[in-house]
């Protein structure tokens, strides 16, 4: 046991408790970085974000130019924008990455409230991504934009009128470039107040640990303990980052993106950037479009259910053998969809995409099943 310094200021208290004294697992391994390291992707983007926006212009007869304008005469414009293109792309890796670590090792028991703000950040940073990829105005931004926003007119009644609504006309223009554009900036300070929620709620109970274990006997303070790792993945991000934007910046861009956004040619093939491809393959394996976005959709959605699916067990996946394999079937569908997202809509892929759709949706109902089974053998 510690004893936490107490100070008479409430804001500096405040901070003594959240990054100083806070009680953490003496066995957390390096997976609960990831959470730390969302922060600081999530403050790198913002910082990066306002510089751009300070140079961008969001017309759709000066967007693409003002873009090439940051990059080519603005000092060190083309840093900030290769920083903020990887940063989104490296943002969701670490996010994946967190989610991952928390259905595995169970860190949503007790933790209902994080772990549903959780997604409802997950919705609110892919809503952000979506948008900040349609700013370049691109061949992909373009097309990209008018495909996504065309799902919602499957809707009925509602849907032609909704999409009209949120295109401010009557097809991808210069009302929807500005009004993306605005989302776009305002979005992430909305994001910065979820993930302070996000943080109050998870420090009312305390972080999960790889035994599932609830002991307040056997905690550490924060700082030094954990500080000093964070340190380290901080250290490790920045460079990773750094040396992606100057060596290898274009890596996750599409070749069509570099060419101006015209309504009058269509790319060969269209899709999203690589943390979307995984929603897009869903979406495709359906052959009904209304059945694809429903699906596509409840890919995402779905994650709200999981705690409610497992709500008696706080032991981790480490101690059932045979979930540990139903988990990693689960990654790898996840793998295979991101991969066939990307591929042309044609056989085998077709195939392989719906096989890995239901493969994926079975995860949800199986599992729970599975524990279910797995506790009355060994009861």
């Amino acid at each position: 046991m510690f004893k936490p310094m107490r100070s008479y200021n409430p804001l500096l208290n405040l901070m003594n408790k959240s990054l100083i004294d806070l009680p953490a697992p003496n066995n957390i391994s390096i997976l609960w970085n990831f959470g730390s390291l969302l922060g600081l992707m999530l403050i790198t983007q913002l910082i990066t974000g306002i510089f751009l926006s300070m140079h961008y212009v969001p017309n759709i007869s000066m967007a693409f130019s003002s873009t090439i304008h940051i990059m080519r005469d603005v000092e060190y414009g083309w840093f900030m924008r290769f920083i903020h293109a990887n940063g989104a792309s490296m943002f969701f890796l670490f996010l994946y990455i967190h989610i991952g670590r928390s259905i595995y090792y169970y860190s949503f028991y007790k933790l209902y409230e994080t772990w549903n703000i959780g997604v409802i950040l997950y919705l609110l940073i892919m809503a952000t991504a979506f948008m900040g990829y349609v700013l370049p105005w691109g061949q992909m931004s373009f097309w990209g934009a008018t495909v996504i926003t065309n799902l919602l007119s499957t809707l009925p009644y509602i849907g032609k009128l909704l999409v009209e609504w949120i295109w401010g006309g009557f097809a991808v223009d210069n009302a929807t470039l500005n009004r993306f554009f605005s989302l776009h900036f305002l979005m992430p300070f909305m994001i910065t107040g979820m993930v302070l929620i996000h943080f109050m709620y998870l420090h009312q109970t305390g972080s999960s640990n790889p035994l599932g274990l609830n002991s307040d006997s056997d905690r550490l303070p924060f700082h030094s303990y954990y500080s000093t790792k964070d340190f380290i993945g901080f250290s490790v991000a920045l460079s990773a980052l750094f040396i992606m934007s100057m060596f290898i910046p274009n890596i996750f861009s599409d070749p069509d993106n570099f060419i101006l956004a015209s309504s009058s040619v269509t790319p060969t093939h269209i899709k999203p950037e690589w943390y979307f491809l995984w929603v897009y393959a869903i979406l495709r394996s359906v052959p009904n479009k209304f059945g694809g976005v429903v699906a596509a959709f409840s890919g995402i959605l779905i994650m709200f259910c999981i705690p409610f699916m497992f709500p008696y067990n706080k032991v981790p996946l480490t101690f059932y053998p045979n979930m540990k394999i139903s988990f990693w079937l689960f990654i790898m569908c996840f793998i295979i969809l991101s991969w066939v997202g990307g591929q042309p809509v044609e056989a085998p892929f077709i195939t392989i995409s719906q096989i890995s759709t239901l493969m994926y949706f079975m995860f949800f109902i199986l599992h729970p099943m599975n524990m279910i089974m797995w506790n009355k053998l060994n009861s």
